[in-house]
């Protein structure tokens, strides 16, 4: 921390705004929190450590609601554990994000009537330097909007030079250990990227292609294959059928014609083919399908690459230089010329994989590539969750990672990119292969060449949780700050990114894995629950969002919906009522302070208190050990809620209300009020700072003083407990809230007075009549008082005069038929609960649900009986 934070605490102030503008606070507090060092971590300090890496966004994206959401949560995690007394490193970076740059670059060469192979591979790489520092990173501007308290001085990039550094040593330290492997394997292939994309990169979604059926062969020799590919039948090599399928024994080991060449193929017996499936006879493409590539090698059989990276046909004759997809019905044409159509199905509905990045359709290829064998990091990963060392929340989760890591394939790292860290394999003019570290001059002489690929983006991102921290060097931070303390990230990228983390932590550092949490969100969707798309109206840019209602509206909104590992539905309306929220603890603290609320001295005795000052303490700590218990479980939408409801309903709807007759006497009590009140205000404010920290900032340091919330103490449980003050305000809540329920069935205003006779027995009740009264809207009983309706409540009898307010004929009635429908509601529900043949069959939910409708009943009927006992006789 720096000098500047060392500042003495200015003197409380009583004064602030009449209305809460986000605008006027954001952008300015958070600037003053980065200067003086609030979120800087110091390697040196004596402090426990607690860390969180960020999950670095590609350096082309822009702030999304998914972004604002994990955001959220881990600046909320950090920021608590910062108020506990942690060395708190939240780390932030980018990702070059390989793909996506390349292809920003190169459109924006093609504008200029270019491509990269006019400026080369040097000049092009400078180019998307240069874009980088003009366009890319914009990101990181809009973090500080949402107010993401990060160590700004660690902030990392994957391809500088400390990260890079990372990148070749652990390449040659796998590749020495045979961990990296080149070979000719079938990979997805993307014809608009033109680069190999690993299996995860792949996006899956049900196309309307044609199913065609074809007769290979002739006469008893022939067989039928079906295929939603026509146009691979130009590079199949031979026919599959299993070795125990009767109807083709006759001719596994034959060779049959191949329709539309001049080729013959064999028919192979394999364990492969599934008998039952189609006519048993699938054609065999090695060189583009992965399963066919397998039965290849298994009989030896060629494979034959019959298009090149841009989709096109390379075969010689009528369809060479034909798009794949133009092929496709010319293929098919020509079949159909030669009789050899035996059935046609369109549309047929498939699963076909598409690029995740630009959306074309992916071809398998047979190429040459770069892989990692992941058999022993996978299950090093694997057992690092299952013997504890690593846990998995929510652990349901965990299912999904150990179905990755346990069936995981060798991973294709190399991409036909220029920009990206480039492969550190150097080939001779004598075959020779030389594999280059980072502390290592490459070779020399004529003849020598470097690898022209680069490395998938994902391998230098598993890097992330110790190559951000100065690894390969054993730097201070590395010692301070490794193992990582959670990873919170989204459940769709356990394969992305989670498990490579894993296998590459383990390996690089000793069997440590890179962090103790592995904490899953859901996704962010809109408020009926559909996935947002910029293609669909339903995308919302939060940006928007925090300039009409506040970061910390957007903030609250989101941590409200996390749910561990469940998707999160938002919706602006979800938003405004989260800007009210600031907005109430704003006007409430206002009051309070115009009202004698004070964090000065130290707290009463609780024998100066009332029992309203002594009821609220008591929630106080129960929130503060709720909150706790929360934090630590990840339960984010639990601690905003238990937030909301203990600031909104119980201190300022409940305590500020109940003590206003108090606060305006005056005297001794309000003074004991007074500082309650402040103590009440101080310690929530502490609470709901990690997530909401603009609002509770200005408030905290107006009200105490203070210089910031962001290194203020963490509230602890006091253990103070006074069950029979919260007994005792509970029966006063109950009367004022079934009076209120009276008053509002009967039509009347909120700030309609009433006379009433209040009769409370219950002596806990009679202390706070003056409360109740002013809660209610109750006039004292005048000289004409006549007890109209009657409520008997909680111990207390509440009698009002109603004279000329309701129409009580009118009322009888409408209460009449309510409590009719109330009667049957219980007689159904009653009836199927009492059913033992539905209770056998019905799903627990579905009982569960007809069981509350039973609950609900009864309290409908008891509430309708008390309004009619309590209207007047007729």
């Amino acid at each position: 921390m720096t000098e500047n934070a060392q500042q003495q605490p200015t003197a409380p102030s009583t004064e602030l705004p009449t209305q809460y503008t986000p605008a006027e606070v954001e952008e300015t507090l958070y600037e003053r929190w980065v200067e003086r060092g609030y979120f800087a971590a110091d390697a040196k300090s004596e402090k426990p450590p607690y860390t969180i890496v960020i999950p670095p966004p590609n350096v082309t994206g822009s702030l999304h609601l998914g972004h604002a959401f994990q955001h959220t949560l881990m600046d909320a995690l950090t920021r608590r554990k910062r108020m506990q007394g942690y060395e708190s490193l939240w780390l932030p970076g980018m990702d070059h994000a390989g793909i996506a740059t390349q292809n920003k670059v190169e459109q924006q060469l093609a504008e200029e009537g270019k491509s990269r192979h006019d400026l080369g591979r040097e000049e092009f790489v400078e180019r998307v330097w240069q874009w980088k520092e003009e366009y890319g990173g914009r990101i990181l501007g809009q973090m500080r909007r949402l107010g993401d308290g990060v160590d700004w001085d660690r902030e990392r990039f994957t391809m500088d030079e400390g990260l890079s550094k990372a990148v070749l040593t652990i390449f040659k330290r796998l590749y020495e250990d045979e961990l990296i492997y080149r070979a000719e394997r079938i990979i997805n292939w993307c014809p608009r990227c033109l680069t190999a994309i690993s299996d995860i990169e792949v996006e899956y979604q049900e196309d309307a292609g044609e199913l065609v059926s074809i007769r290979y062969g002739e006469g008893e020799d022939s067989l039928v294959v079906a295929t939603t590919r026509a146009e691979t039948m130009l590079g199949d090599t031979a026919v599959a059928v299993h070795p125990d399928d009767e109807r083709y024994q006759h001719l596994i080991g034959k060779q049959i014609k191949l329709p539309l060449t001049d080729r013959t193929i064999p028919v192979v017996a394999d364990t492969h083919v599934d008998p039952e499936f189609g006519t048993g006879a699938v054609k065999v493409t090695p060189a583009h399908d992965p399963n066919d590539f397998e039965i290849g090698r298994r009989h030896d059989l060629p494979s034959l690459t019959i298009m090149d990276e841009h989709g096109v046909i390379t075969v010689h004759g009528p369809f060479l230089g034909l798009d794949r997809f133009e092929a496709r019905s010319s293929v098919v044409g020509a079949l159909k010329e030669q009789g050899r159509i035996v059935a046609e199905k369109r549309p047929y509905m498939h699963s076909v994989g598409h690029c995740s990045r630009c959306k074309t359709t992916v071809e398998p290829r047979l190429s040459l590539q770069w892989w990692v064998k992941v058999g022993p990091l996978a299950k090093a990963a694997g057992d690092a969750v299952r013997d504890g060392r690593v846990k998995i929340h929510p652990e349901d989760m965990s299912k999904r990672y150990f179905d990755w890591v346990d069936n995981m394939h060798d991973w294709c790292i190399s991409r036909q990119l220029w920009w990206g860290h480039r492969i550190p394999i150097w080939y001779g003019p004598e075959g020779e292969v030389v594999c280059v570290g980072p502390d290592e001059e490459p070779p020399t002489g004529a003849g020598w060449t470097q690898d022209a690929d680069v490395l998938d983006t994902w391998f230098s991102s598993g890097l992330w949780p110790f190559s951000t921290l100065g690894w390969p060097e054993q730097t201070e931070d590395l010692r301070k700050f490794y193992p990582t303390d959670v990873l919170l990230t989204g459940h769709d990228i356990i394969f992305f990114w989670v498990a490579r983390m894993m296998m590459f932590g383990l390996y690089a550092m000793d069997g440590q894995a890179p962090f103790h949490t592995i904490a899953l969100t859901g996704l962010v969707r809109d408020e009926f629950g559909k996935k947002m798309s910029k293609s669909n109206p339903n995308a919302v840019d939060p940006l928007v969002w925090m300039d009409a209602y506040g970061s910390d509206a957007v903030r609250f909104t989101l941590a409200n919906g996390a749910n561990p590992g469940a998707d999160v539905p938002i919706g602006e309306d979800w938003v405004k009522a989260s800007r009210n929220f600031t907005n109430k603890i704003w006007n409430a603290t206002r009051f309070a302070l115009m009202n004698g609320a004070t964090v000065e001295g130290p707290l009463p005795d609780a024998s100066e208190m009332s029992a309203t000052d002594r009821w609220i303490l008591s929630r106080l700590n129960t929130t503060v050990a709720q909150v706790d218990a929360y934090y630590d479980d990840y339960q984010f939408a639990k601690l905003a809620d238990a937030l909301y409801h203990f600031a909104w309903d119980e201190v300022f709807d409940w305590y500020v209300e109940l003590s206003k007759t108090t606060f305006f006497a005056g005297g001794d009590q309000a003074r004991v009020s007074g500082r309650v009140l402040g103590e009440v205000l101080d310690v929530t404010l502490r609470l709901l700072h990690p997530v909401i920290p603009f609002v509770t900032d200005a408030l905290w340091t107006t009200l105490t003083g203070g210089e910031s919330l962001v290194i203020g103490d963490w509230p602890k449980d006091s253990g103070f407990r006074d069950q029979a003050a919260e007994d005792e305000i509970a029966l006063v809540q109950r009367v004022v809230t079934e009076v209120r329920r009276f008053r509002k069935d009967q039509g009347l205003k909120d700030g309609q007075k009433v006379p009433a006779r209040l009769d409370l027995a219950v002596a806990a009740l009679a202390a706070h009549e003056a409360a109740v009264r002013q809660l209610l809207r109750l006039q004292p009983e005048g000289d004409t008082f006549a007890a109209t309706a009657t409520l008997p409540v909680a111990g207390a009898t509440v009698a009002l005069d109603l004279s000329g307010t309701i129409d009580v004929a009118a009322e009888r009635k409408r209460l009449a038929k309510d409590l009719a429908a109330a009667e049957k509601e219980k007689a159904q529900a009653t009836g199927k609960l009492g059913n033992e043949a539905f209770l056998a069959k019905a799903p627990d939910n579905v009982v569960d649900k007809i069981r509350g409708r039973l609950a609900k009943a009864d309290e409908d009927i008891e509430r309708i009986q008390t309004q009619l006992e309590g209207l007047p006789q007729q």
